[in-house]
């Protein structure tokens, strides 16, 4: 695959801040307790969803960077309530948007080699890993989109093409 336009990923770092936002203004609308329940979902609960799309995105950006992280789960929970996960969130936007904004079309021709958590070595175009990054965002958001559906508090739409109108791009 060649590497994509310079603006594709800045663009897509800034719904991801766009569309969070909203997501995790919604569940603000819950109590902790509906917050935390458990409920029919592959991570358990919309915390433990959240989380996960956290870990997956210090995950993959310390790959990027060349950098390590103390992830050692994709369930891990890094952060027990909803206002330490939305400041935690918060603040991994600004870097998920710093990050991408630094890429230049080189960087994401080159090829990322990485080990996984079961310890094996992989080999991945940086495009691709970002394309990843934002697929895997926009997956778990679905998620905890239909576990909010379960709850009195309405999903938000969040289909990229409304950021996209908001910021004057349609």
């Amino acid at each position: 695959m060649t590497a994509t336009n310079n603006a594709l990923f800045p663009t897509l770092a800034r719904y991801n801040q766009w569309a969070n936002r909203l997501l995790y203004a919604a569940c603000g609308a819950l109590t902790e307790a509906e917050f935390v329940v458990q409920r029919p979902a592959f991570f358990g609960s919309i915390l433990g969803t959240l989380n996960h799309v956290l870990v997956g995105d210090r995950v993959w950006l310390a790959r990027i960077e060349g950098s390590t992280h103390d992830i050692t789960a994709l369930d891990q929970i890094l952060y027990d309530t909803r206002l330490a996960l939305t400041g935690a969130r918060e603040a991994e936007d600004l870097r998920i948007i710093a990050i991408a904004d630094a890429q230049t079309p080189a960087k994401l021709a080159e090829t990322l080699k990485y080990t996984n958590f079961a310890g094996d070595v992989l080999k991945t175009p940086v495009d691709l890993v970002f394309t990843h990054l934002f697929n895997h965002q926009t997956h778990h958001r679905g998620q905890v989109h239909g576990l909010l559906s379960a709850t009195n508090v309405p999903p938000p739409p969040l289909d990229l093409i409304f950021y996209l109108r908001e910021i004057g791009h349609s």
